[in-house]
């Protein structure tokens, strides 16, 4: 090969009819330099086959056009002048590599035949997929000059021109126009700049409307801000100058629970009564409660004394009505009186309850005329039980001095609140309201009593229900005894027995409750029924507490031995 030309050098290549290097697309039978074939067929195909379908008008078949490179140490062939014809190959010479499609391409790539226009891809002769050529500067244009492309660089390219459709190829060129495989333009692709995919019209109107809910947020945001603050300074400057409405609640139901203190109030007031009573020893105001339909009302002794065997005593109920009452019988010792008035109708009695039933800490509500201001009703609970209390003294006789076994409460209780009712939860009577300790009874310049500091006493409604109930049958109570006198003067604890009685006469009565348990003088009683006393005034309580008949035991010490002894409360009638 090195030295020797291939057969037909410095002629155009075998097989070629025709003129060669034609400078005008579109003559039948011309080709452009280095491209063989037959009169109206397509150039030499991969390995000599003819392709099929080419046209015949002189448009040279589509296909990928090979730069021609003469084997090494041959030399090119010439290119041939325009209207130079081309001598006749002798028959059986070999043809040059071109025709048999094996010549590498100028940069040693093989490119794919191209399908005619308008024919279906597989009409292209070749081994693969048609590929499009890679484009390059200094493509020219369609229909340029085959010739002067041959001459334009060092690589010599076979073009084939292109009519309509045609795709002759040209050293670094591009396809035609009119092939399948457009001119790239770099400038026809959408603009990126962060190479992120474009959005969709979709994804467009999604952002927008978040961009709006976020703006209507914002503005929703701020304008609430701006009037909360416009708000608080109208309501702190009293709005815009007009007339101050103050706020008031709504009118609701005026029922309570009956178990309320409101509800206590309601059901026992009806019941309860206003005493003014004046008399030749003085006056005084006090309150009562109704026991029954016939008129009778219980109230405290020290309320009606004032008005003494003569006086007047009026009688004003719940609804202001007024009736005049007389005394039916009272009872120094226990502090208590009935009265009675007549001729009046529509009388709400008030229940009574059962004392030995309260326990420490129940609640419960007083009702009076504290200072004369009716119907006051106060609310607390019971503080303790009995608590031995005395009252009166007044006379020094002891004859005025009342002995109470006293539930107590912390209710406020006033003067004026005498004789009226303790009642429970359920408005029952459990207590009658008698006295009160108070910071100083003596402080005021008339030596008058002072308020209440929360310690108040009422007399139990057991005790209370057995005196009434003696009151209005015979007119006198009877007081339970033990039949001794007590030394008021021991200083000791317990209660001991005088050495003789105020009379003179022996300190235990013959025949007496006392004398039959076998208590003697001098003897020291320190419990009843288990429960301590420390005082004379206290063993009075405890035994005032019980009925006649009662039976009792006692713890008594004698020369430093204790016993206990047993007895029944002997009666004693009261004033």
């Amino acid at each position: 090969m090195h030295g020797t030309p291939p057969p037909g050098a410095g002629s155009p290549y075998p097989g070629s009819q025709g003129q060669t290097g034609a400078p005008y697309p579109g003559s039948q039978g011309q080709r452009s330099q280095g491209q063989s074939g037959t009169q109206g067929q397509s150039g030499t195909q991969g390995h000599g086959q003819q392709a099929s379908g080419a046209p015949l008008h002189g448009t040279p078949a589509q296909g990928t056009p090979t730069h021609e490179v003469p084997p090494h140490g041959t030399q090119a062939p010439t290119p041939l002048h325009q209207g130079m014809p081309a001598p006749a190959a002798a028959p059986g010479t070999p043809q040059p590599l071109a025709a048999q499609g094996h010549v590498p391409h100028a940069h040693g790539t093989q490119t794919q035949a191209m399908p005619a226009p308008g024919a279906p891809l597989d009409a292209a002769a070749g081994q693969g997929t048609p590929t499009p050529a890679t484009p390059t500067h200094g493509t020219p244009p369609p229909g340029a000059d085959a010739f002067a492309q041959a001459n334009s660089g060092p690589e010599v390219a076979g073009a084939g021109g292109g009519g309509s459709g045609g795709t002759g190829a040209v050293g670094h060129g591009v396809a035609g126009p009119g092939g399948p495989w457009q001119r790239y333009d770099p400038w026809s692709a959408p603009l990126q700049q962060t190479g992120a995919a474009v959005e969709t019209e979709g994804q467009r109107r999604r952002r927008g409307r978040r961009v709006l809910v976020l703006g209507a947020a914002l503005i929703a945001l701020v304008a609430g801000g701006i009037g909360g603050v416009v708000g608080a300074q109208l309501e702190r400057d009293g709005g815009f100058g007009g007339d101050v409405e103050l706020p008031q609640a709504e009118s609701g139901s005026q029922k309570r629970s009956k178990d309320s203190v409101a509800g206590i109030a309601a059901s026992a007031l009806p019941g309860v009564v206003t005493l003014h009573v004046r008399g030749d020893d003085g006056a005084g105001t006090g309150t009562g409660f109704v026991l029954d339909a016939k008129g009778h009302i219980l109230t405290n002794n020290h309320v009606v004394e004032p008005g003494g065997s003569g006086g007047d005593i009026s009688v004003t109920f719940s609804g202001g009505e007024t009736a005049g009452a007389k005394v039916v019988g009272r009872d120094a010792g226990y502090d208590l009186a009935v009265v009675k008035v007549s001729g009046v109708r529509g009388l709400k009695p008030l229940p009574l309850g059962n004392s030995e039933n309260v326990q420490v800490g129940d609640p419960v509500v007083a009702i009076g005329a504290p200072f004369d201001l009716a119907n006051t009703v106060t609310s607390g609970i019971i503080s303790a039980k009995e608590r031995p209390i005395t009252a009166g003294g007044e006379k020094g006789d002891g004859s005025d001095v009342s002995y109470v076994n006293a539930l107590q409460t912390d209710a406020p209780i006033n003067p004026g609140n005498s004789g009226g009712p303790l009642v429970d939860s359920r408005a029952r009577v459990i207590g009658i309201n008698s006295a009160i300790r108070s910071a100083g009874n003596d402080s005021g310049p008339d030596g008058g009593q002072s308020g209440s500091i929360g310690l108040g006493f009422a007399i139990p409604i057991n005790q209370g229900k057995r005196v009434a109930e003696e009151l209005i049958n015979t007119g006198r109570a009877t007081h339970p005894v033990i039949g001794v006198t007590i030394d008021k003067q021991f200083t000791g604890d317990g209660a001991r027995i005088a050495r003789e009685s105020r009379n003179g006469g022996p300190a235990v009565n013959r025949g007496g409750p006392g004398a039959k348990a076998g208590l003697k003088a001098g003897d020291v009683i320190t419990a009843v029924d288990g429960q301590r006393v420390h005082s004379g005034d206290e063993l009075i309580v405890k035994v005032r507490a019980h009925r006649p008949k009662d039976r009792l035991e006692l713890t008594v010490e004698r020369g430093g031995d204790e016993r206990k002894v047993t007895l029944v409360l002997g009666t004693a009638s009261g004033e």
